[in-house]
């Protein structure tokens, strides 16, 4: 990628503060990188593809939610549809943040694919300072995405020199970014109610349906909550 690409988008004279704050996340999300390389390894994923997956897909929470639900014989159309499901938070994420990176067609591409919580939330913390949310998304977004590339493949050579991943603890990080994920929505009555109604119905259905279609079905919460919004938002 050029110079001159990342100095359009205002890499010059990068903010120390936000290199520091950038260079903290980035050490979590190696060490996250890491997890999900030996994990894949020890379910018997070879490095070459929960590397490509980590290249192409660049999602963390639903590159981990994909492989546990096919590994564990949910087969290949849920783990996808989870993964997709998961992602749909991006959309609302481009309608933030798109004016920042779509000054092109290459930016379009290369900004879509960097497009993740951290480099949405580093944007929008920026302000009403242009410059600066696009100094921030494209500076995360870069770093990030290397550092998750780099320790994915780590991981997926250090997996197999583990015998057990659970010895390191490596089974709860899917759980932990997960919760760490919705744990800020909770705070909304409404969205607490989803959550519940989903997790509710996952549990139910999981004594007699395969691996992955309960995480599927827990949408259910969100389309009836969903209706009931609608429905008051009607009355009013």
């Amino acid at each position: 990628m050029p110079i001159a690409f990342f100095e359009r988008h205002g890499f010059r004279g990068l903010d120390r503060k936000l290199l520091r704050d950038i260079a903290a996340l980035a050490a979590g999300i190696l060490i996250v990188g890491i997890s999900f390389g030996a994990i894949a390894t020890s379910q018997g994923v070879p490095w070459w593809q929960s590397s490509a997956m980590s290249l192409f897909v660049y999602a963390g929470a639903a590159q981990f939610a994909t492989m546990g639900i096919m590994t564990a014989g949910g087969g290949l159309v849920a783990g996808v549809a989870a993964g997709l499901i998961l992602n749909l938070r991006h959309i609302p994420y481009g309608m933030a943040v798109g004016g920042i990176y779509w000054t092109g067609l290459r930016s379009k591409l290369i900004g879509t694919h960097l497009l993740i919580d951290q480099s949405t939330a580093f944007a929008l913390a920026a302000g009403d300072d242009p410059r600066r949310a696009r100094q921030a998304f494209w500076t995360v977004g870069v770093s990030l995405f290397l550092v998750w590339n780099v320790g994915t493949v780590i991981g997926a050579f250090a997996g197999q020199l583990v015998a057990d991943p659970k010895v390191l603890g490596l089974d709860a990080a899917l759980p932990a970014i997960l919760l760490a994920l919705v744990m800020p929505s909770l705070k909304d009555r409404r969205t607490l109610l989803a959550g519940v109604l989903g997790t509710a119905v996952a549990l139910a259905t999981s004594f007699f349906l395969p691996a992955g279609i309960p995480v599927l079905l827990a949408v259910i919460g969100v389309v009836v909550m969903g209706k009931g919004t609608g429905k008051k938002e009607e009355t009013a």
